[in-house]
């Protein structure tokens, strides 16, 4: 579980970065959650349940990076706002297949 959270803890930092610096062009919500998928190993019932979440965050990402008004670290705020604001779907998304896989593995010893 420790593992886990650090993966998706270093996938946020890690897009954070990109998006701050602006080294990554606009991703569709399809190729965020691709990249998401081969570093967290994701279930096919995870991907489904993320992609919805990604796509209503995308309109939002992209109002605050075409927002010219916001200084850096306004926009840094804002994308983080957004993000946290998603967090705790995508964490219960993560841990309740961790919990399913981890309880069937128990149940087989």
């Amino acid at each position: 579980m420790k593992q886990r959270m650090f993966q998706i803890t270093t996938v946020a930092l890690c897009t954070c970065v990109f998006l701050l610096c602006g080294g990554l062009q606009a991703q569709t919500p399809a190729e965020k959650l691709q990249e998401l998928s081969q570093a967290l190993h994701l279930s096919p019932a995870q991907k489904s349940q993320l992609l919805p979440i990604l796509e209503a965050e995308a309109p939002k990402i992209e109002d605050v990076k075409k927002n010219p008004n916001l200084s850096p670290q306004q926009r840094a705020m804002e994308l983080r706002s957004i993000h946290q604001q998603a967090d705790p779907l995508v964490q219960r998304i993560l841990s309740r297949s961790n919990t399913s896989s981890g309880s069937s593995s128990v149940s087989k010893r």
